[in-house]
């Protein structure tokens, strides 16, 4: 059997797995534990927990020791150096003028690094700044580039229900929230009402929406109607959180009936309108007028019934077309010579 903890680096921060070994913890606890980028120093969240052998996550690491007074006194010297370095950074980044926004200075527990947090709205070269920052503090630096939740996770603040940040207080863990989620929960759909902090939706939208979606399956939708005793109507409003449902009758009356007290059979879809009649699909075709027949069947008649005007129409074209062709020989012969030859009276 395996004794294992589960700590956190920071507050609502993620749950790694150490093992325990022989060390008497408890929640709250400060402990040095080895990590990838070197030793750091962590708090205890759940007491140690015995594992079989099956189920030890793989490359489990086992924490080295409790934190000691000059353990503690470290930490504290990191923080000194992290306000320093804030304070040194935005200031280079002001004089160059950078387009990126300073959130917060980490420093390993070793000091061996200084990590630099950034939002910006696209990518930025920093090469001069970090040659700045390590110039000044002989250590190596990391610039990382976070987004705006992870933001408003590090700096916390109120929300606008007056308690603090969900992500900075207890949520570990981001989940995706979705317009959806305000829409079945019946709330108005106003950027600034259902934004939070980091400008992004409300991450407690999502706390109560599987909740939602289960309590309107047992009531009737908007827009069917539903009879209940002697009450008949079609439904406007739902009412989740009590289960009922606001009816409007044929009499304009607004009644409001329990869900659970609607059968099935009684929920009915609204009727659709008749279709109104003339219109593009019903429409009859009108009769033909006799003029109008008369004028379509004009150029037929002209062209087949045979009169004196259709026969000395074609006679002129055809002669035409023969003066055409007599013009046209008499210029080549003429381009041949063959016209001036005929012009030539012979001597006597």
């Amino acid at each position: 059997m395996v004794k294992i903890v589960k700590a956190q680096f920071h507050t609502a921060g993620k749950l790694y797995d150490f093992g325990a070994g022989d060390l008497d913890l408890k929640p709250g606890d400060k402990i040095i534990v080895e990590t990838e980028r070197g030793r750091s120093i962590a708090t205890v969240v759940t007491p140690p927990r015995e594992y079989e052998e099956a189920h030890v996550p793989e490359g489990l690491k086992t924490a080295i020791r409790i934190a000691e007074p000059s353990d503690l006194a470290s930490a504290a010297r990191n923080d000194a150096r992290e306000q320093e370095a804030y304070a040194f950074c935005l200031r280079k980044i002001k004089e160059r003028g950078m387009e990126m926004k300073l959130v917060k200075v980490e420093y390993l527990f070793d000091g061996s690094k200084a990590i630099f947090y950034f939002t910006a709205d696209g990518r930025v070269d920093f090469r001069e700044l970090v040659k700045d920052l390590a110039h000044q503090f002989h250590t190596r630096i990391e610039m990382r580039q976070i987004g705006v939740r992870d933001e408003s996770k590090m700096i916390g603040g109120i929300g606008i229900c007056g308690r603090e940040l969900c992500c900075s207080s207890f949520l570990r863990e981001f989940e995706p929230v979705s317009v959806k989620m305000a829409k079945e929960q019946n709330l108005a759909l106003n950027p600034t009402k259902i934004s939070g902090q980091c400008g992004r939706l409300l991450c407690c939208l999502g706390y109560e929406y599987e909740t939602y979606c289960s309590l309107k399956k047992c009531l009737p939708k908007c827009g069917k109607v539903v009879k209940c005793g002697s009450t008949e109507g079609e439904v406007i409003k739902q009412n989740v959180i009590e289960g009922t449902v606001f009816v409007k009758t044929d009499d304009d009356r607004i009644v409001e009936l329990k869900g659970e007290s609607i059968k099935p059979e009684d929920i009915s879809e609204r009727p659709k309108s008749p279709r109104r009649e003339g219109g593009p699909r019903e429409r009859e075709k009108e009769p033909q007028s006799s003029s109008d027949n008369q004028r379509r069947e004009k150029p037929r008649d002209r062209e087949q019934k045979p009169g004196d005007d259709g026969e000395q129409r074609r006679e002129r074209d055809t002669k035409k077309n023969q003066d055409q062709q007599r013009g046209e020989r008499g210029n080549r012969d003429r381009r041949g010579g063959k016209g001036r030859d005929k012009d030539k009276k012979e001597p006597k």
